[in-house]
């Protein structure tokens, strides 16, 4: 996981469990945050947030490279598909478009650049395998969103402005706090507690509309940063891989809190003293 891309100008499985076809994927599911608008445009800030810094032209809001080529690799043997596909995710520097995807040829290249496929045998990841994973990451991504806006729902009725999505940063080599401490009562509570740890993590940064916000650079909203662990599940009854996602607000100050614990406490609170149920 970890591939968003940007142009220029309680853990949840998934919803909806399992990891789809490539047929169901291709409709309406839109892709990636993450990559450049334009596969050829010098000037494209595709760029994926949990490769190294090793360039140094980095998107700010991405932290990629602000080009990654859509031409096929000198030691590819395989054609890769070079299309883009639009997210369901507005984009905070420009609410009028929609952060893309990258394309099975950028992320190849990508992952090249970031030493992730050997070039002169094909591995550690098979070409073939390429296309299958932009189809898994942009599944991922959709479902982040989706679990984010749940969270933002309230302040999106109450202000009537649909957040969006300001930047976004992997972070793969670093635990978040929960998941460090999940993983220690895994060690105590066995059957409580998984001692799986997140095989990724993200930080998205949200802009969530605020009419009274003083926000120079973003009038009318305010940031809000969330974590997103990433951690694989079973195989569901067809043998296909879950996912799970644990989102939630980072805890950088008191409304953030505040929104966590009515979050985990609601369902309970309305479990026992709701007199509609």
């Amino acid at each position: 996981m970890g591939w968003f891309w940007a142009t220029p100008t309680n853990a949840i499985t998934v919803q909806g469990g399992s990891l789809p076809s490539k047929d169901m994927m291709s409709g309406d599911i839109s892709l990636c945050p993450v990559m450049g608008h334009n596969n050829t445009s010098k000037d494209d800030s595709s760029a994926c947030p949990v490769m190294h810094k090793d360039a140094e032209n980095i998107n700010p809001l991405n932290n990629m490279p602000f080009s990654i080529s859509s031409d096929k690799h000198s030691t590819q043997r395989l054609e890769l598909p070079k299309d883009r596909t639009i997210s369901s995710i507005p984009r905070g520097s420009d609410p009028s478009q929609n952060w893309e995807y990258p394309s099975p040829q950028q992320m190849y290249n990508a992952m090249v650049r970031k030493g992730k496929i050997d070039q002169n045998t094909g591995e550690e990841i098979p070409e073939d395998a390429v296309e299958s994973m932009v189809y898994v990451h942009n599944f991922l991504n959709e479902g982040s969103w989706e679990e984010i806006l749940k969270w933002e729902k309230p302040y999106t009725e109450q202000n009537q402005t649909m957040p969006k999505l300001l930047k976004f940063t992997g972070r793969p080599d670093s635990l978040s706090p929960k998941a460090r401490w999940h993983h220690f009562l895994s060690n105590i509570f066995p059957s409580k507690y998984s001692s799986e740890l997140p095989f990724d993590r993200h930080d998205w940064v949200v802009l969530r509309g605020e009419p009274t916000s003083n926000d120079v650079e973003n009038p009318g909203y305010k940031k809000v940063r969330y974590v997103l662990d990433y951690y694989g599940g079973p195989d569901d009854e067809n043998g296909m891989p879950t996912f799970n996602i644990d989102v939630r607000p980072a805890l950088d100050n008191f409304e953030n809190a505040k929104d966590r614990f009515n979050h985990f406490t609601k369902p309970i609170l309305r479990k026992y003293f709701d007199k509609d149920e």
